[in-house]
């Protein structure tokens, strides 16, 4: 699914229309000049890669910045906005996050001096919850999502004299985050395609104001994961679209929403949104482990679903895919492989209906391993209604190396007599 926003994609400094936006271009450029502190924001590499390249008959340049301190993009919106509070005396913050925004409060409020606290979901990421920790900032665990536990830490503010930084509908953290698009054009100023995953909207906003004013042909994509998709509708409508509830893999954009602000620059700078399932987005991930030899979050990987999805073309063109975030902790991997194992058939679950004598598991788990095949575990079922007396499910994961091999194994079971489901997508 795509829309393509109304913008003329040509927003020089000094343009009338520029001037009426959130930020300009200057600003971008002034918060560069704050993020002068190579061990809070570093420049991050861009990596041609083959591969995938080859999938999708482009050159293509990953930009890397999940390798930031922090693992992602955040701290350079997070430190733009905190660095200027100080100084006008701020010492204490508060701030809402998933997980990656979360960690560049903490670690812009510790090298400013200042104190944060970090309302997080109840479901965030440990990794997440614990990297933040480790950056110096309290953590409160509440809400079972981004809006629930934002509407905590805004309370928690009113009752206090500390300062909330929104993890995107702020001037600042706009540009911020606009100063990695300086670095991106820097990068490969002859990119023909830019795609940029979307939350709330921050991160495309800064980064497409500063593209589009250094480069106006250069084409801005937007991408968002289909469980938390808001972008299409609040184009439609004019006004920002918030969900009840997200579902999506990829929780550093599952923001449910975005903001006057983002939607406006959106709109005007940006050239396309598409959307991509957690499925596509799971492949991303596996891919760029595979191919690229990096390991990225669902938010960091949904540029490269989308570039490898039907939704867009990039034949012929030098693409770059941002890579916003690395933050991926060990429940998160096991999910996405399993699934991804799942898709391409390499984990089945066979329904084996059996005679609930003894050696019958052996028998079977002998079959299975004549065809090389390993069984991952094994679950004996004999309270089900459609069983006679005596009757008996013995139900397999079983590791294939595809889909071929997987119908091979189904095939020497009911050879061998035994009568065999195939439940894999039931599970």
């Amino acid at each position: 699914m795509t829309s393509a926003p109304p913008g003329t994609g040509d927003n020089r400094s000094g343009d009338s229309t520029e001037k009426s936006l959130p930020i300009t271009y200057s600003d971008i450029e002034q918060a560069r000049e704050r993020l002068d502190d190579e061990t809070v924001v570093k420049s991050t590499p861009v990596e041609v890669s083959t591969s995938l390249g080859d999938l999708v008959d482009a050159e293509v340049y990953l930009k890397m910045e999940h390798l930031q301190w922090t693992g992602s993009f955040k701290t350079r919106g997070a430190y733009n906005k905190i660095t200027q509070a100080v100084k006008t005396g701020a010492d204490s913050f508060v701030a809402a996050s998933a997980g990656n925004h979360a960690q560049g409060v903490a670690l812009a409020a510790t090298k400013c001096g200042a104190d944060a606290t970090i309302y997080m979901p109840e479901s965030a990421p440990q990794a997440k919850v614990d990297a933040t920790r480790s950056y110096g900032a309290i953590v409160e665990l509440i809400g079972t999502d981004f809006q629930e536990t934002m509407a905590h830490a805004k309370a928690a503010v009113e009752e206090s004299n500390a300062e909330f930084v929104h993890a995107y509908d702020d001037t600042d953290i706009i540009a911020g985050q606009g100063t990695l698009g300086i670095e991106m054009y820097h990068d490969k100023p002859d990119a023909d395609t830019v795609i940029v995953p979307i939350g709330g909207g921050g991160l495309i906003s800064g980064v497409s104001t500063a593209i589009k004013h250094l480069s106006p042909s250069t084409r801005i994509i937007g991408v968002q994961a289909t469980g938390a998709e808001t972008v299409h509708e609040s184009l439609d409508k004019g006004i920002p679209v918030t969900l009840d509830e997200v579902d999506t893999i990829a929780d550093g954009i599952a923001t449910g929403g975005i903001s006057d602000r983002t939607l406006q620059l959106i709109e005007t700078n940006v050239d396309e949104v598409v959307t991509v399932s957690d499925t596509e987005i799971a492949r991303a991930i596996l891919l760029l482990m595979k191919r690229a030899k990096q390991v990225v979050e669902g938010a960091g990987a949904a540029s490269v679903a989308a570039m490898l999805s039907d939704h867009i073309d990039v034949r012929d063109e030098t693409v770059v895919p941002l890579l916003c975030g690395g933050n991926l902790d060990m429940t998160g991997l096991q999910t996405v492989l399993v699934h991804a194992l799942t898709q391409r058939r390499q984990r089945i679950r066979l329904r084996v209906r059996i005679n609930d004598h003894p050696g019958k598991m052996a028998d079977i788990s002998g079959i299975i391993a004549d065809q090389q095949a390993n069984i991952h575990n094994v679950r004996h079922d004999r309270s089900v209604s459609d069983l006679a007396v005596g009757e008996a499910y013995l139900v397999f994961t079983v590791e294939a190396s595809g889909a071929e091999h997987a119908a091979t194994i189904v095939d020497a079971i009911e050879s061998a007599g035994y009568p065999v489901q195939d439940v894999t997508r039931n599970c």
